[in-house]
């Protein structure tokens, strides 16, 4: 059987101090650090279609929708006249 001691990293090379001063101090990350990616010129274009294609699927979708029928409409009365 192979003992478990052989499966483990050594301890200084994961130190917990080492971790902490690998991580940034500054959380620009998310949000703006996306922007400012999506806003380089080849992204921006990429970008701008995806919106595009986006917004048309919507309005398309949207345009295909039957709209609702009132819950409580009566039918239409004898006395109006048809054409």
């Amino acid at each position: 059987m192979i003992p478990s001691a052989y499966f483990r990293f050594p301890i200084g090379c994961f130190s917990r101090k080492s971790l902490l001063m690998e991580q940034p101090s500054d959380p620009a990350g998310g949000w703006r650090a996306l922007l400012r990616w999506a806003m380089t010129p080849p992204q921006s274009v990429a970008v701008y279609f995806i919106v595009l294609v986006l917004v048309l699927g919507t309005s398309f979708y949207a345009g295909t929708l039957k709209p609702k029928k009132p819950m409580n409409a009566a039918p239409p009365s004898v006395a109006v006249p048809r054409n």
